[in-house]
């Protein structure tokens, strides 16, 4: 099972809070175990010194790991952060961010993801994450 990029993004749309919605994300890949949303630059997330805050990364990564359980469980169904763990490497200015959301294991009431967020052109990544999610449908 799997998502079109439009469902990916109706999903986006029908079920995140107005200020997630804020962040622009949108799919730009989804697959049977993983889903890539792009977070856009804007100077509006950014912090103190230019780079993109954290906080608006930690967000994208809880946001792709939603559409990579969808992915893989062929539709959206109500689920919850249990645990996210974030690790940063290097600051993103004036970048877009991929944002690849990656299935380890996907149980009927448990989904484990391992995230890596990449500013476009970078060769390495900006941040990495892993989180677990509870699935409650």
């Amino acid at each position: 099972m799997t998502l079109s990029l439009a469902e990916a993004d109706k999903i986006l749309a029908d079920n995140f809070a107005p200020w997630v919605l804020d962040l622009g994300l949108s799919a730009v890949e989804t697959g049977e175990m993983h889903a890539v949303l792009r977070l856009p630059w804007t100077d509006r997330l950014a912090r103190e010194g230019g780079a993109l805050s954290g906080q608006a990364l930690m967000a994208a990564a809880d946001t792709a790991t939603v559409i990579a359980v969808s992915a893989a469980r062929g539709g959206f169904v109500p689920m919850t952060t249990v645990q996210q763990s974030t690790s940063f490497q290097r600051a993103v200015v004036g970048a877009d961010v991929l944002v690849d959301a990656r299935i380890t294991k996907l149980g009927k009431r448990m989904a484990f993801v391992d995230i890596t967020m990449t500013a476009e052109g970078a060769d390495g990544p900006a941040a990495r994450a892993s989180a677990v999610y509870a699935l409650l449908g």
